[in-house]
């Protein structure tokens, strides 16, 4: 998608947006494509794969947790 079309589907300004793009393709999230005088952003699959895979045991961490709390909660409940 070009820049515009991207602000398009955000109440955001065009501003906020470049901003955005700019950090994600810093980041290498995002790859840039251009095409005459227009630029078009695709998501970069494979480092949004090595992020979600970086994410995982984080993810697993609080899923535990989140469990943990509420075996808790529903413990305190029955009791009261």
């Amino acid at each position: 998608m070009t820049p515009g079309a991207i602000a398009d589907n955000f109440d955001s300004s065009r501003q906020t947006i470049s901003k955005h793009i700019q950090i994600l393709t810093e980041c290498q999230l995002l790859k840039q494509e251009e095409s005459g005088r227009e630029i078009y952003y695709h998501f970069n699959s494979a480092k949004m794969k090595e992020i979600a895979e970086w994410l995982m045991p984080f993810a697993k961490m609080w899923d535990g947790r989140f469990n943990k709390l509420e075996s808790i909660m529903k413990n305190y409940k029955s009791k009261n």
